[in-house]
C-alpha cells in the first residue's frame, strides 16, 4: 500500500509538471475576452470570470466586460500582458479580489484606474482552511493564503458581488442607474432561486462528505451542511504528499465517500488514480474559476445547476 501511495504522489508530480494548463500570459491581440468596447458603453475590466458573469449582468448594453483570465488559463497564478496592465488605465471601473490574484493587485495598485472594486472589501471571506498535510521539504511549495477566495460558490455571496458592482456603476454612470438596479435585482432573483435549489437539492444527502481536487468548495459545503476534503489546499497547482493522499484515502474509507471530484482547468490524473485504488467513481466538480468547451454550461447558473447535479449524484441526496 505504502508503495502505491508513492507512486501516486508520483502521478500528481509529473501531472503538475506536465499537465498545469498553463497561465503565461496570452498573445497580445488576444488581452480581451471580447470584442472593442462600443462607443459610449462604459469600460470595466475584471479579474477573473464570476466578476465578468455577474458585471456583464448588471450592466448589459450599457457596459464593455472585459475579463484579464481569457478562457482556459487558470487564474491562480495568471501572469499579465504590458497591454493588459496598460489597458486598466482606460477601464473606467476595474473589479478584483484582492489576494487572490498577486498579478492583477499589483497591476491594479500601480495603475491609473479611475475607480477600483476590490470586492474582498465588499464580501467577508473564510480564513483559508489548513487541513492538508505536507512534508517538510514541500513546505515552500504550498498555498499561504490567508483567506479563501472562491466565495462565488456561495449563491447568496455572488449576489453580493452583483450589488456592489451595480453600486459602482450606478456612480459612474449615473444616467443609467435604474438599469443597472433594475438589472441587479433581476439577477440577485436567479441567484436567490438558485440557493433554494441547493437547499432543496442537498437537504437530506446520504453522504455528507465530498473529496475535491483542491479546496475551492468551502464557501459551498459550509452553506448547504457538507464537509470537504481538499486532496490538494487552495491552490489547484499544489502538490500533495504521499501522506495527503495516504489520509485521503482514509477519510474517502471513513466517510462512505463514492465519488471523487476533479475540475475542468486542471488535470484529472491524481483523482482519477485515488479513486482507482478505492474502487471509486469520479467525476466532475466545477469551481468555476473559468467557462471553456470542457465544461458542464456556457454560463454561471448553468454550470452552478451542473454541479447540483452531480452532488445529488455522488452523495444520494433528495
Amino acid at each position: 500500500m505504502k508503495s502505491r501511495i508513492l507512486a501516486l504522489a508520483a502521478v500528481a508530480t509529473l501531472t503538475l509538471n506536465a499537465c498545469t494548463p498553463s497561465t503565461s500570459p496570452p498573445d497580445a491581440a488576444s488581452t480581451s475576452s471580447n470584442s472593442a468596447a462600443a462607443p459610449g458603453t462604459t469600460k470595466v475590466s475584471v479579474a477573473f470570470y464570476p466578476l465578468e458573469y455577474a458585471a456583464s449582468k448588471v450592466g448589459g448594453d450599457k457596459v464593455s466586460v472585459t475579463n484579464l483570465t481569457l478562457p482556459g488559463q487558470e487564474p491562480h497564478d495568471l501572469e499579465l500582458t504590458p497591454q493588459q496592465i496598460a489597458s486598466l488605465e482606460e477601464a473606467d471601473l476595474v473589479v478584483y479580489l484582492k489576494g487572490f490574484q498577486p498579478a492583477v493587485d499589483k497591476a491594479v495598485e500601480q495603475s491609473g484606474a479611475k475607480n477600483k472594486l476590490d470586492l474582498s472589501q465588499v464580501i467577508q471571506l473564510h480564513p483559508a482552511a489548513e487541513d492538508h498535510d505536507s512534508d517538510a521539504d514541500e513546505a515552500e511549495d504550498h498555498d499561504h493564503a490567508t483567506t479563501d477566495p472562491h466565495f462565488w460558490l456561495d449563491p447568496t455571496l455572488e449576489a453580493k458581488a452583483v450589488s456592489a458592482i451595480a453600486e459602482e456603476l450606478s456612480k459612474i454612470d449615473a444616467d443609467n442607474k435604474s438599469t443597472y438596479e433594475t438589472n441587479a435585482k433581476s439577477t440577485t432573483d436567479d441567484l436567490t432561486a438558485l440557493d433554494g435549489d441547493y437547499r432543496s437539492g442537498l437537504g437530506t444527502c446520504r453522504v455528507k462528505t465530498i473529496i475535491t481536487t483542491h479546496a475551492a468548495f468551502g464557501y459551498l459545503t459550509e452553506r448547504y451542511g457538507l464537509e470537504q476534503i481538499g486532496i490538494s489546499g487552495l491552490s489547484p497547482n499544489e502538490q500533495p504528499s504521499p501522506t495527503r493522499i495516504a489520509k485521503v484515502q482514509e477519510e474517502a474509507k471513513e466517510h462512505g465517500v463514492t465519488t471523487i471530484f476533479f475540475e475542468t482547468l486542471t488535470s484529472d490524473e491524481v483523482a482519477k488514480a485515488i479513486a482507482g485504488d478505492l474502487g471509486l467513481k469520479t467525476a466532475v466538480l466545477d469551481p468555476i474559476e473559468g467557462i471553456t468547451a470542457e465544461s458542464a454550461g456556457q454560463d454561471y447558473p448553468s454550470v452552478m445547476k451542473a454541479n447540483l447535479d452531480a452532488l445529488k449524484q455522488a452523495n444520494g441526496c433528495s
